[in-house]
């Protein structure tokens, strides 16, 4: 199941942003996605409870 795009601010330029997330990749994720306007390498951390949404982190990627 895909859930709606979620909207979070890039760590390194602050510009706004989305992500579409996938319920059905587990309870825990975690993944890297590149900025659209500066190209950073963001971590991504994300945490579902059911299809709900509990916990989102982005960091930059060390």
């Amino acid at each position: 199941m895909i859930e709606p795009d979620y909207v979070f601010t890039c760590p390194y330029c602050s510009t706004g942003m989305s992500v579409r997330l996938d319920v059905s990749g587990g309870k825990r994720q975690s993944f890297i996605y590149d900025c659209e306007t500066c190209c950073s390498p963001i971590e991504i951390q994300v945490e579902f409870n059911g299809a709900e949404v509990v916990s989102f982190t982005a960091h930059s990627h060390s």
